[in-house]
């Protein structure tokens, strides 16, 4: 068995996987009749049972909600907005646990992008609940008064993904219940342990019925986005399986917000200071081991800058080490899951019988039992190729030289991907003047992978639909209300 930190052999509270995970319904801990296992990605060792919840402990969920959305509603955000400052706190006296079991499932090094993670969660939820949508004024005169209010939709149901389980989940939980919505909360089955942890945290904050979660398959998810008492969909998760949720939504014109794929560019113009930006231009493109929408998946770099750049951002990347999360020398952890790894396995061996030039990695070596795939940069393969087209989700990336930026535009935005994008040069404006051209719904210029609770983040074309965060995010979680008054 792997090897953990002291505290959680010391610490019997530290423990968190000396429990048994319980779905989140109606205020209670419930267990179900089956499991199903998670792993450890570092080993494939299991590491804790989920249980297996149903389609009967869906709706159960969806009913408590529902019932329950009439008193959540009435309340005033100031009196919603406690509840959830609350939670915040009772997620932040559990965070080293937390942090813990979201390296445990997920793989992500516990003390760098786990912990990260977690803190930006907490400190997310908290600051949610400091916003409001005001009534807007849109005519006030001596006759006439009209009014535009943000009223709540009902029962939310929310799909969360493997790469940031915690972050990604409590991104929805905060504005949909600020705005008066209940929730119905369905983690992914390879990573829901995190889910179900601070289900129990809000089993002692939330009243019953407001929010709920549930782990299980896929079917459990199709169950919500045809239900009739669910409202909206917020999902966050691949092309494929968006499309899929919008198809189901259609049932009762559901409100949808979908954040997808992406297969993002990073330019670097010949007069950048490229040097200085190798290691965020690292951490852009390898964070979480590139299983993120918005790591770097496409770097083009000005062909009289391009072979030095090449050699210097190879030899900054040999330098980190893929491992274990749990151990405090990694830098990268392993693939979450098998299918993403075989998909990775798949990709490299394409790029290998291309012929493409593989600069660092491109070799897996299997006879380890983590998930673990190697730093791989591949320089100046054709732009149709795989490795340049498809979103590799993992720690694997092109770096294609470029001269005409008007040719280089149009390569960049021939893509049906269109989440985000960055620039990078010394003259600001002619920066600017790149980024603004090219299709996506966020573009950073100097800077990269900048978020905020008041910056709304969504995709254009088939990276999805609708907006989070920000007053438009607060938005998607509610029907806009016209009141005119007559005097």
């Amino acid at each position: 068995m792997t090897s953990y930190p002291s505290f959680i052999e010391t610490d019997p509270q530290a423990n968190v996987l000396n429990r048994s995970f319980k779905l989140l319904i109606d205020g209670e801990l419930k267990s179900a009749e089956s499991t199903f296992d998670v792993f450890n990605p570092a080993n494939n060792e299991v590491l804790a049972q989920a249980p297996s919840g149903t389609v009967d402990h869906v709706e159960q969920a969806i009913q408590a909600a529902k019932r329950e959305f009439r008193s959540w509603s009435a309340l005033s955000a100031d009196e919603r907005a406690e509840y959830i400052a609350k939670f915040a706190d009772a997620l932040d006296k559990h965070k080293e646990e937390l942090t813990t079991l979201l390296t445990l499932e997920q793989g992500k090094p516990f003390h760098s992008m786990a912990t990260g993670e977690v803190d930006a969660s907490i400190f997310w939820v908290r600051e949610v609940s400091k916003r409001r949508l005001d009534v807007e004024i849109v005519e006030d005169t001596d006759e006439h008064t009209v009014e535009v209010h943000h009223s709540p939709l009902g029962v939310v149901g929310a799909i969360t993904p493997w790469n940031f389980p915690v972050l990604l989940s409590l991104w929805k939980i905060a504005p949909c219940l600020l705005t008066g919505n209940t929730m119905v909360l369905k983690p992914s089955p390879y990573t829901p342990l995190t889910a179900l942890f601070f289900g129990e945290i809000a089993a002692e904050v939330f009243p019953p019925g407001v929010l709920n979660v549930v782990s299980g398959g896929n079917e459990i998810g199709q169950y919500m986005t045809s239900h009739l008492d669910i409202a909206k969909i917020s999902f966050t998760g691949s092309i494929a399986t968006g499309q899929k949720v919008m198809a189901s939504g259609a049932a009762n014109l559901k409100r949808i917000t979908l954040e997808l794929g992406g297969n993002d560019p990073a330019i670097i113009l010949p007069d950048a200071n490229w040097r200085e930006i190798v290691p965020t231009l690292f951490d852009a493109v390898f964070g979480n081991s590139g299983q993120w929408c918005i790591a770097v998946k496409r770097l083009y770099v000005h062909s009289s800058i391009h072979s030095e750049f090449v050699a210097a951002f190879a030899k900054y990347a040999s330098t980190k080490k893929v491992g274990d999360g749990m151990d405090p020398d990694t830098d990268l952890g392993p693939i979450q899951n098998k299918m993403q790894y075989d998909k990775l396995k798949d990709l490299l061996k394409d790029t290998r019988e291309k012929g493409y030039r593989i600069v660092l990695g491109g070799d897996i070596d299997e006879s380890q039992k983590g998930n673990f795939v190697p730093i791989t940069i591949v320089d100046n393969p054709p732009e149709d190729s795989r490795i340049v087209k498809e979103e590799p989700f993992g720690p694997v990336v092109p770096i294609i030289a470029f001269d005409d930026i008007d040719d280089l535009i149009n390569r960049v935005n021939d893509t049906h991907f269109g989440l985000a994008g960055s620039v990078w040069g010394s003259d600001r404006q002619k920066a600017i003047d790149v980024a603004k051209r090219i299709e996506a719904g966020t573009v950073w210029v100097n800077e990269i992978h900048i978020h905020g609770i008041d910056i709304p983040f969504g995709g254009h074309k088939m990276s999805g639909v609708g907006v989070e965060n920000g007053s438009e995010g607060l938005k998607e979680f509610t029907n806009t209300k016209t009141y005119m008054f007559h005097k």
